[in-house]
């Protein structure tokens, strides 16, 4: 349950891509990007910071060294063929419900966590940012292992448990249940907007 914001407070939105959101989900994804849209709305009307975050796993470290068999192959002809088919497929493309507007940050990332090597962190910073909501997908993925990061370099943070779902029903109950009552508070969309507007 949400009991505060800090004065500070980004929005951080994970992979509400192309690519993400074709997958089945646990969720509508009709019900978690409206929710994520007015998340948008709310912080954009409050003049705080907005992070649209999404991945592009070609030439990631795990697509290299890993033995299984994976969607991203580990040689750079290879990589570079699967990243021209991703391209095409729109895989890459922010999904309309979030449309970028000027101001808000895009972040690319090739791991699950969207501080890791991208200057995500110094961004924040720069606005004196303390606190981050976070939505999108995967919940047990990228949101989570934004989060953890985020736990770790010091940040407030919030998960709007309704702006975000999972590809496995019981991975998002873990995460909301178990992972993030540790790191983080959880609670609505509406009620985070309900706090940020000081209601």
């Amino acid at each position: 349950m949400i009991t505060a914001l800090d004065k500070n407070t980004a929005l951080v939105l994970i992979d509400l891509q192309k690519g993400t959101l074709s997958a089945q989900l646990a969720h509508p994804a009709k019900a978690v990007l409206a929710n994520a849209a007015r998340l948008l709305d709310a912080f954009r009307n409050a003049s705080l910071p907005v992070v649209i975050v999404h991945v592009n796993p070609v030439g990631a470290p795990w697509t290299k060294t890993r033995k299984q068999v994976s969607m991203i192959p580990a040689d750079a002809e290879g990589q570079k063929a699967a990243e021209a088919k991703m391209q095409e497929e729109g895989f890459f493309t922010i999904v309309p419900e979030i449309m970028l507007q000027p101001g808000d940050l895009l972040v690319t990332k090739k791991t699950w966590n969207a501080f890791y090597e991208t200057g995500l962190h110094d961004e924040l910073q720069k606005r004196n940012v303390t606190g981050i909501v976070l939505g999108g997908v995967s919940t047990s993925v990228g949101v989570e292992g934004t989060a953890r990061a985020a736990s770790e370099l010091g940040y407030n943070i919030t998960l709007a448990s309704d702006a975000t779902t999972d590809r496995i029903a019981s991975a998002y109950e873990h995460s909301v249940n178990t992972i993030f009552p540790r790191i983080s508070e959880v609670d609505t969309t509406d009620a985070i907007i309900k706090t940020l507007n000081g209601k």
